[in-house]
């Protein structure tokens, strides 16, 4: 981060929206306080709304049910969005006796009908999370990047990664000879992993917010700040308003504060409220725990005791071993 990073720190989280204001939670129903705010006011609109999978936050209803609610909202967002902004909309699965239903195929329609146009579908691949029995463990979720309008904002060079090979030269052609890539580095694709080679893989290997994270709160579901940052880079500028409509503890309030943006997050719990304008003062302050953007996902060495192969098992491994033996001496 530049020196300049908070040269517009605000004193205090405003709980009602204005233009003056730097960074902005409401307490609010999502398609409500939106009706609330003028149009055409945010560069980005980023959020991962509820998956209807029965979270403690959340109340699950068919999925008809689910995308008519969600339809009222994305309507009032779309009415928000500036004439060639962004909108980041980050999706798993809903899940109904033991069937997947992808959400981002039936949220893509309903995004073109309302005129944006598709310009990303990128995948966030994480190690850990819940394991399946009757199906292969998820390990993945899709943000989908829409843009209003054909004339849109990309900064290419602001989420610029090392090329693999910065020596790689043009072979044949009047630059024969000549570096073929870029000094500022390659241009990122869809599939994305961490920093250092995740733009060329397109696998966005971010861990999500676990125990074990430092940004972990009590949400549930927590959104990684990292994630939000590389959309905020890439789609605004300096200034720029942003908006969560589902915020929780305000991830996107602090990616977006952390990068001179401003923000407004809204969310119908009180506690996540409050736990955001908390997390966005301790940003300020200098003392909000954060993932470093890019930092390699952790490898075990073999050291570790948890990545080591319990003695239960390897007990186990020995009982059957001798079983097999006897049966195999019975059969001579």
């Amino acid at each position: 981060m530049s020196d300049a990073t908070f040269y517009r720190s605000p004193s205090s989280v405003a709980s009602s929206f204005s233009e003056e204001e730097r960074v902005v939670m409401l307490l609010s129903d999502a398609k409500e306080a939106c009706a609330g705010l003028p149009a055409e006011t945010f560069r980005l609109v980023i959020s991962s709304p509820p998956y209807n999978i029965g979270k403690s936050y959340e109340k699950q209803t068919s999925l008809e049910e689910y995308l008519a609610w969600q339809e009222g909202v994305i309507v009032e967002l779309v009415r928000l969005l500036k004439p060639g902004g962004s909108l980041c909309w980050q999706v798993g699965n809903y899940v109904n006796s033991g069937e997947v239903f992808p959400l981002d195929i039936y949220f893509y329609p309903l995004f073109k009908r309302l005129g944006l146009q598709l310009r990303n579908r990128l995948i966030w691949h994480y190690e850990h999370g819940l394991h399946a029995s009757l199906r292969f463990s998820g390990r993945y979720e899709t943000l989908l990047w829409f843009t209003k309008g054909s004339n849109y904002l990309f900064n290419l060079d602001a989420v610029r990664v090392p090329a693999k090979y910065p020596g790689k030269l043009h072979f044949q052609g009047k630059k024969k000879g000549m570096p073929s890539g870029n000094p500022l580095g390659k241009n990122p694709s869809d599939f994305w992993s961490y920093l250092a080679d995740e733009w060329e893989s397109g696998v966005l290997k971010i861990p999500n917010v676990k125990a074990n994270h430092p940004e972990k709160t009590c949400h549930p579901c927590q959104f990684p700040v990292e994630l939000v940052e590389r959309c905020v880079l890439a789609l605004t500028e300096e200034d720029d308003w942003v908006l969560d409509p589902f915020a929780g503890v305000g991830s996107t309030l602090v990616a977006a504060a952390k990068n001179n943006r401003r923000a407004v997050g809204i969310d119908r719990n009180a506690d996540f409220c409050e736990l955001a304008k908390t997390r966005v003062t301790d940003l300020y302050a200098g003392t909000l725990k954060l993932r470093p953007l890019g930092k390699p996902v952790h490898v075990p060495t073999g050291k570790e005791k948890v990545s080591q192969i319990p003695q239960e098992w390897l007990q186990k491994n020995v009982n059957n071993s001798n079983l097999t033996l006897s049966l195999g001496s019975d059969t001579d």
